[in-house]
């Protein structure tokens, strides 16, 4: 059940007509009156000796007798309720009681209320109402409708409840600001798919992810195509901006603005500012990273830095994790900008779904999210990433180590009961799965050949490890279609000089296997990155792959075992 409060109006007589007309697109079927203050109240949907101007005087009578002076200029009071699409169609009869319980619950009429507000609820669809009514009580004073909407929305959960419909989540007033009927209408006549204030907000999330100042910012916005304009103090410093699709017009030919604000809550400028904060001056609150210089070695960035994250929100102080997940939004972005045309749409939808679990009440400590704001940083300088080789390999071990960030971003939101954060963090992480079978498929394809071609004792050598490393994990990674992969990436890491069975206790340790849907493949790249090996493979493996069947393994440096405790499961 969706309340919405729509803008005060002048005229009642307005709405009535758009409430009892055929609708923008003919979409108003039976429009007629469900519930009114006074059940005598004329009905011109039904009543064919009823007009609008009957309903429009009858309603404006306690406003007409007030001495003009004292006439609100706003006075028209709009409510709409919709059902969710998973609900029955409910009956005229509860569409009256939820008409009653709504304007109750606002203010503009309390039971038991005798003075209160005049108003009507008319239902022209089968999924919704509108409730009008003019903000002028019996008695002649104003109701007192501080917080309506948010009482509304506590009612509409209340309904639902009762009536067993669909349990929408709650919002917490962070949420982006929606498009509004007549943005979207604009949009269907245009025949686009989303309305310009989506479009504007997703082209300046990206323009501002990775960005490390100003100038840099408004040098992305102008390459993505938009229109700017700047808001500037009489000292030359910029106060704001707004932004305008060069298509998008008004009725006088002119490009619509829209400020960073009114896109999202953390699109205004000085919320932008905050990402530029300086970073602490400690060297354990400051990683030092090597640079990057293409697309395979920001995606490995973007792995260790998503994993330092992981850390952080295993542990950290709140305003730090926020600002742990936020900068993830930005590697998201950055990820989505330049990914591999077969995974550019899953990513991209990712990206979308939890830019509204990027922001909460909890204030983001920005000076603490350096790593992840790098990460994306490189990987928006590295360009695209082609779809196979090192890219496409380190891709999947980007996208891999990501579904755990997200996944622990939707948690920690799930245990401060931050709702509507939780459920976009399990949307994103739904689309990055996808992504992630998009990208891996090839690579893996390569490493389980690989594997395969092993010499049977080798085989035998690295199962051994597993089972001694992971007992309780042993048979099912070992009967997964991964696992050949696996097999070959010790065969690497052994090459490369290091204890397979120590990489393994290293690589369980960090962080639970067992929710993984996939273990083979989450210890293939975390082994990878781990051991400092290519994603993609090497000929590292080729003298174990030509081995005799009765050659023996040889000795290998033994690495410490980390003392890491294990984190909580994801």
């Amino acid at each position: 059940m969706i309340p919405r409060i729509h803008k005060r109006g002048g005229a009642t007589i307005g709405l009535v007509r758009y409430l009892y007309g055929p609708g923008s697109h003919e979409e108003h079927t039976d429009p007629h009156l469900v519930a009114a203050f006074d059940p005598l109240t004329p009905d011109p949907g039904r009543d064919p000796q009823a007009t609008y101007g009957q309903l429009q005087r009858l309603l404006d009578q306690p406003v007409e007798a007030l001495p003009a002076g004292r006439r609100p200029e706003k006075h028209v009071w709009h409510l709409s309720v919709r059902a969710s699409p998973e609900d029955p169609i409910l009956s005229d009869d509860d569409w009256a009681a939820i008409a009653r319980r709504m304007v109750a619950a606002t203010g503009i009429a309390p039971d038991g209320d005798d003075a209160a507000c005049r108003w009507a609820a008319v239902r022209h669809a089968d999924d919704h109402i509108h409730i009008i009514a003019t903000l002028i009580r019996e008695d002649g004073r104003r109701p007192r409708l501080h917080n309506e909407a948010r009482r509304a929305q506590a009612e509409a959960r209340a309904i639902e409840a009762d009536y067993g419909l669909h349990r929408v989540t709650p919002g917490d007033g962070t949420a982006a600001k929606r498009p509004t009927s007549a943005e979207r209408h604009k949009a269907e006549r245009r025949g686009q798919q989303r309305t310009p204030r989506e479009q504007l907000r997703e082209a300046v999330r990206r323009s501002v992810a990775g960005t490390a100042g100003e100038e840099e910012f408004f040098d992305r916005l102008a390459a993505a195509g938009l229109l700017i304009r700047r808001r500037v103090a009489p000292s030359g410093d910029t106060l704001g901006y707004t932004v305008a699709l060069p298509g998008d017009r008004n009725a006088k030919g002119e490009p619509v603005f829209y400020s960073g604000s009114k896109l999202a809550p953390d699109l205004s400028l000085p919320r932008i500012r905050e990402r530029w904060a300086k970073t602490s001056d400690d060297p354990t609150q400051r990683p030092t990273l090597p640079s990057v210089t293409g697309p395979a070695s920001a995606r490995r960035r973007a792995s260790a830095a998503a994993w330092q994250a992981l850390l952080v929100i295993d542990c950290g102080d709140d305003g730090v994790i926020a600002a742990q997940i936020a900068a993830a939004g930005e590697v998201l972005d950055a990820l989505a900008q330049t990914s591999a045309a077969h995974t550019r749409y899953e990513l991209q939808s990712a990206a979308t779904a939890f830019e509204r679990a990027s922001r909460s009440h909890v204030r983001a400590a920005r000076s603490h999210d350096h790593a992840l704001r790098q990460a994306a940083r490189d990987l928006v300088h590295s360009g695209p990433a082609l779809g196979r080789g090192e890219d496409g390999a380190t891709a999947a071990m980007a996208i891999d180590m990501l579904i755990f960030l997200i996944t622990a971003a939707a948690h920690w939101h799930a245990k401060k009961q931050h709702a509507q954060q939780a459920e976009a963090a399990h949307r994103s992480a739904e689309h990055l799965r996808a992504a992630y079978q998009a990208a891996a498929e090839y690579p893996m394809a390569v490493l389980n050949h690989r594997g395969r071609r092993l010499a049977p004792a080798w085989q035998r050598h690295h199962s051994a490890a597993v089972r001694h490393a992971l007992p309780e994990l042993a048979d099912r990674i070992l009967a997964e279609p991964g696992w050949p992969a696996l097999a070959a990436t010790l065969a690497d890491a052994q090459a490369a000089g290091h204890s397979p069975a120590t990489l393994l206790v290293q690589a369980a340790a960090r962080r639970e296997l067992g929710t993984a849907e996939r273990v083979s493949d989450v210890l293939v790249w975390r082994l990878r990155r781990i051991a400092d090996l290519p994603a993609y493979g090497d000929s590292a493996a080729e003298a174990h792959r030509a081995a005799p069947a009765n050659s023996q393994p040889a000795p290998t440096r033994q690495m410490p075992t980390p003392s890491t405790p294990r984190s909580p499961r994801r």
